[in-house]
C-alpha cells in the first residue's frame, strides 16, 4: 500500500491558495480515480482506493501546514509502512511557477510542512513531488503563499497539477526514476536565432 499525502491548510480561507497545491493535486487524483477523500482519521481527511493496480490511501492533513508531519506519522505507524511507501506533494517557492520536481528523497528545504514530515518520521527517504509556485513577488512571503492565484497563473498551475497526477500514477505503475525522467521539467532554454 502507498500513502499519497498532499500538504496544505484546511478551511475555506485557504482552499485555492498557492500553499494548497498538495491538497489540490490530491483532489484531482481522487476525482480521476473515483476515490472519496472524506473520512476524518489520523488528524486528516483520508480516502482509500486503487490506482495503477496499487492500493492507496490519499491523505490531506487537517493540522495546518506546519504540523503536517503529525498526521502523516500516525498514518505510517498505523499501517506499519516504510518511508518509501509515502509520496508527498507540496508547493515550492524556490521553483519557478509551473515547474515540477520529483525526487526520491532529500532534505525538506525551506518548506515548513516538509520539515514537519521529515522530523516526525525521522527520515527523508521518501519520494516527493514539488510544484513550483515561484516567488516573483517581493514582499511578505506568508501573504504570497497563502494568497490566491492570479488569472495568468491558473492555466499554468492547472497544467502542472495534471502533470503531477500523471507523475503519481507513473510512480505507482512503474517507479520513481521513470517518473523523474518523464516529468521533471527543466527551465525552457531561450530559442536560438535561426540564422545562427
Amino acid at each position: 500500500m502507498y500513502v499519497i499525502a498532499g500538504l496544505g491548510n484546511p478551511g475555506k480561507k485557504y482552499e485555492n491558495t498557492r500553499h494548497n497545491m498538495g491538497f489540490i493535486t490530491v483532489d484531482q487524483l481522487a476525482i480521476k480515480h473515483d476515490i472519496k477523500v472524506d473520512k476524518l482519521k489520523f488528524k486528516a481527511l483520508v480516502g482509500e482506493g486503487r490506482i495503477a493496480g496499487q492500493k492507496v490511501l490519499l491523505v490531506k492533513p487537517q493540522t495546518y501546514m506546519n504540523l503536517s508531519g503529525e498526521s502523516i506519522r500516525q498514518v505510517m505507524h498505523f499501517y506499519k509502512l516504510d518511508p518509501e511507501k509515502l509520496i508527498v506533494i507540496y508547493d515550492d517557492i524556490d521553483i519557478e511557477l509551473g515547474a515540477l520536481r520529483i525526487r526520491k528523497f532529500g532534505s525538506a528545504g525551506t518548506h515548513n510542512g516538509m520539515k514537519s514530515v521529515v522530523y516526525q518520521l525521522q527520515s527523508d527517504r521518501f519520494p516527493r513531488i514539488r510544484i513550483g509556485i515561484g516567488s516573483q513577488k517581493k514582499g511578505d512571503l506568508v501573504d504570497f503563499v497563502i494568497g490566491g492565484f492570479s488569472k495568468e497563473e491558473v492555466p499554468v498551475l492547472e497544467e502542472t497539477v495534471t502533470k503531477a497526477v500523471s507523475a503519481i500514477e507513473c510512480i505507482l505503475e512503474e517507479d520513481v526514476d521513470i517518473a523523474m525522467n518523464r516529468y521533471n521539467t527543466k527551465k525552457a532554454r531561450p530559442k536560438k536565432e535561426e540564422h545562427e
